[in-house]
C-alpha cells in the first residue's frame, strides 16, 4: 500500500509545486526569480551546516579528550550537537532537492517558448542563453550534490559513536572512540571542504543570474 501511495504523493507535490509557480507568476514573481532565492535558501543552509558540522566535530574531540568533570554531560551536548546535524543536513536535502524542482520547470517552460518565437535570430539568441544558463545551473547541482552525498556518511560514522557511548558510557568506551576520531575528523573536514566549493559556486550561479 505504501509503494502504491509513492507516486500519487508525488503527483499531488508537482501539482502543488505547479499551482505556486502559477500564483507567484501572477504577481509578477517569475521561475528565475524563485530559482535565484532558491538558491540563495540553499546556499545558507550549506553555510549553517558547515557550522554545525563543525561544532560536533568540535564537541566529539572535547569528549574524546574527556579530562575530569561529568562524563555524562559532556555525552549529553555530543548527542545534541549529533541531533543539531541531522537536522542541519535534511535541510540541506530539502533545499536543494527545491532547487533542482524549480529549475526543471524553469528550463522547460523556457525551452517549450522558445518553440514560439517568430524571429529566427530572437529565437536562436534565446536558446544559446537556455543553453548556458543550463550549463552553469547543471556545474552548481553537480557540486551540491557532491556535497551533499558526503554529509550521510559522515552523520553515520557520527551515529555509530554516539549510540556505542550511550552504552558504554565510561573511560574505555571514551578510548574506543578516540580510535575512531581521526577518520571521522577528516571526513567532517572533507565536508566542510565541500561545503565551501557548493556555497561559492551558488554565489557565482546567483551573480550569473542578475
Amino acid at each position: 500500500m505504501h509503494k502504491l501511495l509513492l507516486p500519487v504523493m508525488a503527483l499531488l507535490l508537482t501539482a502543488c509545486q505547479s499551482a505556486y509557480y502559477g500564483a507567484a507568476e501572477q504577481v509578477g514573481y517569475h521561475k528565475r526569480d524563485i530559482l535565484v532565492d532558491r538558491v540563495e535558501d540553499s546556499r545558507d543552509a550549506q553555510a549553517e551546516a558547515e557550522e554545525q558540522f563543525q561544532s560536533a566535530l568540535e564537541q566529539l574531540s572535547e569528549l574524546v579528550n574527556f579530562d575530569g568533570g561529568e562524563l555524562e554531560d559532556v555525552y549529553e551536548d555530543m548527542a545534541e550537537e549529533y541531533e543539531d546535524a541531522v537536522a542541519a543536513a535534511e535541510d540541506v536535502h530539502e533545499r536543494i532537492d527545491a532547487v533542482d524542482h524549480v529549475a526543471g520547470a524553469l528550463f522547460e517552460e523556457w525551452q517549450d517558448e522558445i518553440a514560439e518565437y517568430s524571429n529566427a535570430r530572437l529565437k536562436a539568441d534565446s536558446q544559446a542563453k537556455l543553453r548556458e544558463t543550463q550549463s552553469r545551473y547543471n556545474e552548481m547541482i553537480q557540486v551540491m550534490r557532491k556535497s551533499e552525498a558526503k554529509m550521510d556518511p559522515v552523520l553515520a560514522a557520527l551515529k555509530d559513536n554516539v549510540m556505542y557511548l550511550k552504552h558504554n558510557l565510561n573511560a574505555k568506551a571514551v578510548a574506543s572512540v578516540k580510535v575512531e576520531f581521526g577518520a571521522i575528523e577528516q571526513d567532517i573536514e572533507e565536508l566542510i571542504a565541500e561545503m565551501r566549493k557548493a556555497i561559492a559556486s551558488s554565489d557565482e550561479f546567483i551573480a550569473s543570474m542578475q
